[in-house]
């Protein structure tokens, strides 16, 4: 196999969670999939994942939606179920994108607040990699990329639970590819660093902002397709000797 053969995901089929509009940095992960030869099924609670798909081009592109509340264990089953059956029973990707974020200082940070990030950022996350790799370990083979975050690597302030949830995503990746590497499950995860997105994009011209573009080497924010090389990689036979790994995608932030 040649080194670009072994890019390609022509043949492939992912389930992507976390993708329901164009604004996230998950769209350009789908993007990249698909580019790169992969089916995808989109799993998000919104309902505007259908549309999204339909956007993309639809079924008859290889884009396939699924509204899902990947909190609720009956949910996610149904969900899995759905797409093994669009995809004949085939899974070789999970990308776990899916995601909540909320500022608050510790003292009063809201009850209701830390459990729902925990839900969505960890437990949502682990769950659906064990569905993934009930589907992936009889064959022997697949890929799990879970999304990580700096905050995986320091707690900043004002987000604890975003912190811990992120802090956990890394532990998890690690925990889930000592049991299953040797299965042939590649565990890894991608740790954004500061991105440019609907969400952010007003917080980049701050004083806030300015303090953390001057640290980052590359002297920008990320964008979505920044995210769209590594994504690839990890999901490909590229990084078959590659698990347990958390990638910085950080225009060298952490090495500052």
């Amino acid at each position: 196999m040649g080194i670009l053969e072994a890019f390609s995901l022509e043949g492939k089929n992912a389930i992507l969670t976390g993708a329901s509009n164009d604004a996230g940095l998950c769209y350009g992960m789908a993007i990249a999939l698909h580019e790169a030869g992969a089916k995808i099924v989109l799993l998000d609670i919104s309902p505007d994942v259908h549309t999204l798909a339909e956007t993309l081009g639809g079924a008859e592109k290889g884009y396939f939606a699924i509204q899902c509340d990947l909190c609720d264990a009956d949910s996610l089953a149904s969900a899995f179920e759905q797409a093994l059956a669009l995809f004949d029973g085939q899974l070789d990707i999970l990308l776990n994108g899916a995601g909540l974020q909320f500022r608050n200082e510790a003292l009063s940070f809201p009850a209701d607040k830390w459990r729902g990030i925990i839900d969505v950022n960890l437990s949502a996350m682990f769950f659906a990699c064990q569905a993934a790799a009930k589907a992936m370990i009889p064959k022997g083979k697949g890929k799990i990329i879970n999304i990580a975050s700096l905050t995986s690597y320091f707690g900043s302030r004002n987000i604890p639970a975003y912190a811990a949830s992120k802090g956990g995503v890394m532990q998890l990746t690690k925990a889930l590819s000592n049991e299953w590497c040797a299965l042939g499950i590649n565990v890894n995860a991608i740790a954004p660093g500061y991105m440019k997105t609907k969400l952010t994009e007003n917080l980049i011209d701050t004083d806030l902002g300015r303090i953390h573009t001057g640290r980052i080497p590359a002297g920008r924010w990320g964008e979505s397709k920044d995210l769209m090389g590594v994504t690839v990689f990890l999901a490909s036979s590229a990084s078959d000797y590659v698990s347990g790994a958390i990638i910085p995608v950080d225009g060298g932030y952490l090495g500052f």
